[in-house]
């Protein structure tokens, strides 16, 4: 049986609704004690900026206490900050409050193992087993109280700044910073400062209802406009929780993590820094991101979405590169997770040694067309068991050979259906996904 609760990132959804109603966080919390526990011991938990966090995260204590399990809170700090502070620590398992780049009514559950890895497959389905068998009980919610202890953000701040070059190595840049009033708005302007970087922060002022509002990685438009208007070196736009880092670069122009793994795999390669000459990034990376690192002698693994997915397959090749469109980056030579102030300080290294704007280096991938639809379902059926949409897949794909290609997957966190299609010919792109769009909206739109 497939997972209920756990998506491509965690739980997540509407604070105060299931799955994140009082009953089941508690038993979330009651269940990975259960789990993970193994005779004792404590959990590190930290959040974003969402007004919702702190209710949460007490609902998660208790029930961790209830399963035997003490709390450590970390309070507001980037999700690569738990996987990194757990991993590091003796904690049995760590777990990040955050909905990520959703809007702020939303909140999720990340939980890493002890190893500060998120959790496998089978081990979140044994997760909610327990859950569900909690909640089928009298379970009565109760909370814990948690008080923030200051340390763990000065431990990741030192480890970002030991993460690389020395600071006196990087070139010093104009930088427009866009915290998405969320986690890393604490930390971003002292870290970039340390660095030696001239660093405009913005969108950094949380009133737990403004993160990701109008700003932060889904949201460029800003970062865009300043960057012009300054005349900045770079441009870097966060998420919600910090752990992905888009970038526009000195022209204006946006930069995704397709780029950057190029930038970073040839950078690593030519420092003997990349082992076995591989990146592993997902089905959404573009065509043109294998033609360019294949042109470099480096080769290309692609996964399912998910950078727990893309960190698996890491770990399974000896890889230490991987990453998403969307700028999940890991560089697993500092990092288990995506950590987006960690893909900026690599990108500043990068950017200091060749002596070149990234409008210049960006020119280094050349971008076959691409298009991502997507489409609100009110149910996802295996693609290979819907006739009607496995038919309209399998003639865009045939029409496509060679030339092109075919990627429909389901969101793990929202009711979509994701349409990606990439072709030599922009108007091929646009047909094949008018096609199938059409279908999915028939048989199971909302």
């Amino acid at each position: 049986m497939g997972k209920r609760l756990f998506g491509t990132d965690g739980i997540r959804g509407v604070a105060g609704e299931p799955p994140l109603d009082d009953r089941t966080v508690f038993a979330v919390g009651q269940a990975l004690a259960a789990e993970l526990g193994d005779g004792g011991g404590s959990v590190l938990i930290g959040m974003d900026t969402r007004e919702s966090g702190p209710h949460i995260a007490r609902l998660l204590a208790g029930g961790l206490r209830a399963g035997g399990l003490n709390a450590d809170f970390a309070g507001v700090l980037p999700t690569a900050a738990v996987s990194l502070l757990t991993g590091r620590g003796s904690y049995r398992a760590g777990v990040m409050i955050s909905a990520s780049h959703n809007p702020h009514q939303d909140n999720g559950i990340k939980v890493f193992g002890s190893d500060g890895f998120k959790l496998p497959d089978d081990v979140e389905h044994r997760v909610e087993e327990r859950i569900f068998a909690l909640l089928e009980g009298d379970l009565q919610p109760t909370e814990e109280a948690v008080e923030v202890q200051p340390t763990f953000e000065e431990r990741y701040r030192k480890h970002l700044l030991k993460s690389g070059a020395p600071p006196e190595k990087l070139t010093r840049l104009r930088l427009q910073v866009d915290c998405s009033n969320g986690a890393a708005h604490r930390i971003a302007r002292g870290f970039f400062e340390e660095l030696g970087m001239q660093a405009d922060v913005f969108a950094a002022e949380p009133d737990g209802r403004n993160i990701n509002l109008d700003c932060g990685s889904l949201h460029l438009d800003k970062l865009q406009a300043r960057v012009r208007e300054t005349g900045a070196d770079l441009g870097v736009a966060f998420d919600g929780d910090a752990d992905r880092a888009l970038f526009v670069a000195d022209d204006g122009e946006i930069v995704d993590g397709d780029v950057i793994l190029l930038l970073a795999g040839r950078y690593l390669k030519e420092r003997a820094r990349l082992p076995g000459d591989r990146v592993v990034t997902t089905v959404m990376a573009n065509m043109g991101l294998e033609k360019a690192l294949g042109s470099r002698g480096v080769k290309m693994s692609r996964t399912q979405v998910g950078d727990k997915y893309v960190l698996e397959k890491m770990v399974a090749s000896g890889a230490t590169l991987g990453g998403e469109q969307s700028g999940h980056i890991i560089f697993k030579e500092f990092a288990n997770t995506g950590d987006g102030l960690l893909t900026a300080r690599v990108m500043l290294e990068i950017l200091s040694a060749a002596k070149k704007p990234l409008s210049e280096l960006r020119k280094q991938l050349e971008v076959f067309p691409q298009k991502l639809v997507n489409v609100r379902v009110k149910e996802k059926p295996a693609i290979e068991d819907a006739p009607a949409l496995a038919a309209a897949v399998k003639a865009s794909e045939q029409q496509l050979a060679g030339d092109g290609r075919v990627v429909v997957r389901y969101s793990g966190t929202e009711p979509l259906a994701r349409i990606m299609i990439e072709a030599a010919r922009q108007e091929d792109v646009d047909r094949h996904c008018r096609e199938i769009e059409e279908v999915f909206v028939r048989e199971i739109g909302l």
